[in-house]
């Protein structure tokens, strides 16, 4: 990175930029968001990989497929090496500067240690980014559909709450 820089975008440009950039498989100069299967790793194994967007921050970004969790469901598929991540409440809308247009959704999910059942919330958060649903379309079958335009999200920031990183 370039000495100096911070990378620090705002909702609306993470959605109406660099995902819609990234759908539509147009390329930046300078490749500031990374292609990783996140949940290949554990949230505190990701600044070793060498794939965070930005050593020493305690923010990354990243572009991830969503795995489904079943093979005919729109479930998604968050479960790592030592955890999972879940869902805390509904996903926030996200809008243009104009206020009008919905462009995006975030969904925010806390890591736990552990399986399902019996896991142990930690102070890992991530921020999920997406595409809204296109309109006139069935959202379950839509989501079944094989389109890059709908399988592609966006969970950036990751980060721990606290000062020190694992």
């Amino acid at each position: 990175m370039l000495p100096g820089f911070r990378f620090h975008p705002t909702d609306e440009e993470l959605v109406g930029f660099y995902l819609k950039r990234k759908i539509q498989q147009r390329s930046l100069a300078i490749e500031l968001i990374k292609q990783v299967d996140i949940y290949k790793y554990d949230p505190w194994d990701l600044p070793k990989t060498g794939l965070a967007t930005t050593a020493g921050e305690k923010e990354w970004y990243f572009y991830c497929p969503r795995d489904r969790k079943y093979r005919n469901s729109a479930r998604p598929n968050r479960v790592t090496g030592s955890g999972f991540w879940k869902a805390t409440g509904t996903d926030r809308p996200i809008y243009s500067s104009e206020g009008t247009k919905c462009i995006g959704l975030k969904k925010s999910l806390v890591f736990y240690r552990g399986r399902a059942a019996k896991g142990i919330k930690t102070d890992w958060m991530m921020h999920e980014f997406r595409l809204p649903p296109i309109p006139g379309s069935d959202q379950n079958q839509q989501s079944l559909q094989p389109k890059k335009l709908l399988d592609k999200s966006l969970p950036p920031n990751v980060r721990k709450d606290s000062d020190e990183l694992a």
